[in-house]
């Protein structure tokens, strides 16, 4: 009974966190809001640099394991998830409806059953002065370099050498910045 209680108990902080967030995230990007919603990240394990402007309608879970620089920019709709880790340097902007995902699940050996299997986390680094265009997504355990730019509906599926510019599906180097 004790483990039935404790898994509701769990089930109750989630829905709660997520409702909080929907909530305080779907405010507009004016100084004090953003003050706001720094704050409730940061009660929830993660570390927000200075002037770090949240848009409407972004989505971080479950919080922690999130480092965020200074003068960062996430645009409309930006989604990070959080499990694995992510940092994201100073000056980076991350654009309109843009993942960031530092998890994923788990395929199961041969038919085993996909629900149930897990978790599969890896870190996610995103260095200083980044430019991640519009619906980009950015799968697990990926590094961006220092400098690049990640040109919109990119789907970045290895790491992006600094100063580089990558797009497409998956992502490749179009050219270096000069």
């Amino acid at each position: 009974m004790k483990n039935l209680y404790k898994k509701y108990f769990h089930i109750f902080l989630a829905v709660s966190y997520e409702t909080i967030l929907r909530a305080l995230f779907s405010l507009p990007r004016y100084k004090l809001l953003n003050i706001l919603k720094a704050n409730f990240l940061k009660i929830n394990g993660a570390r927000i640099g200075k002037r770090v402007y949240f848009y409407p309608g972004v989505w971080i879970t479950p919080g922690r394991n999130l480092v965020i620089g200074d003068d960062v920019d996430l645009a409309l709709e930006v989604l990070i998830t959080t499990g694995g880790g992510v940092t994201i340097g100073d000056r980076t902007l991350i654009g309109y409806r843009s993942q960031i995902l530092s998890t994923n699940h788990v395929i199961p050996d041969k038919k085993g059953r996909i629900f149930g299997s897990g978790h599969d986390k890896k870190p996610v680094l995103i260095s200083n002065d980044v430019w991640i265009g519009c619906n980009v997504i950015i799968l697990p355990g990926i590094t961006i370099g220092e400098g690049a730019i990640v040109a919109a509906g990119s789907v970045v599926t290895k790491d992006v050498d600094a100063f580089s510019i990558v797009a497409g599906n998956p992502a490749r180097l179009i050219k270096e910045r000069d």
